[in-house]
């Protein structure tokens, strides 16, 4: 199950739409960074908006797979959890190094987000509320995705001492995955750190770009 999910996570939906539709190896332009934010810079919406879906559903489905375990008895709902995390590392490894494309991938934000809505969907929204408001605030996909990264311990924190939990309970080894999520995902942006500091870190409008904006 877990080769599964590093295989699912390896599928490099930027690298073969950009490929396939467009004649551009995203990895060569940009950030050189095969994912949906460089994609979106890039080649546009219509480009970056499959990206994203892809990658989150790869990895949802890699997690949610594991669902078939519970269906054994000696697998307990406190391993199952702890498989699911397993599943979670090994799509996202899957995605920044993919098998299908030489090693060279993208960040594993969007994957990561999906496989994590795999099993606590509820906590994801609350990050994804903190990723648009950051987003819609400063443009800038980076400082959101990592406020939001930032947020998701504090999240699973409140949660595992919630009325909510007592139905759904959160394991220590969950609380200690998203504070290891957390800096991993501030390590992957350390480069988006140094530009933001610099302030030539890119904006992103979705809308179109300001007529008094430089």
């Amino acid at each position: 199950m877990l080769v599964l999910a590093y295989l699912l996570g390896s599928i490099p939906s930027a690298v073969w739409i950009g490929k396939k539709y467009y004649g551009v190896d995203i990895r060569e332009h940009g950030s050189k960074n095969a994912g949906t934010t460089n994609m979106l810079r890039v080649l546009g919406k219509r480009a970056a908006i499959p990206v994203f879906v892809l990658d989150f559903f790869k990895g949802f489905a890699a997690v949610s797979l594991l669902s078939l375990m519970r269906y054994d008895p000696e697998i307990t709902s406190a391993w199952l959890i702890n498989l699911k995390i397993l599943a979670v590392f090994a799509a996202v490894l899957g995605h920044i190094f993919p098998i299908f494309a030489d090693f060279k991938g993208g960040k594993g934000v969007a994957t990561l987000v999906g496989a994590v809505t795999g099993i606590y969907p509820q906590i994801i929204l609350l990050c994804f509320g903190v990723w648009a408001l950051v987003f819609m605030i400063s443009h800038y996909v980076s400082l959101a995705s990592m406020t939001a990264g930032c947020c998701f311990p504090m999240f699973v924190i409140i949660y595992s001492s919630s009325e909510w939990s007592r139905n759904h309970d959160i394991s220590f080894t969950f609380i200690l995955f998203s504070i290891v999520v957390a800096g991993l995902l501030l390590w992957s942006h350390r480069k988006n750190i140094e530009r933001l500091k610099a302030g030539t870190e890119s904006k992103i409008y979705i809308w179109g770009k300001p007529k008094d904006e430089k």
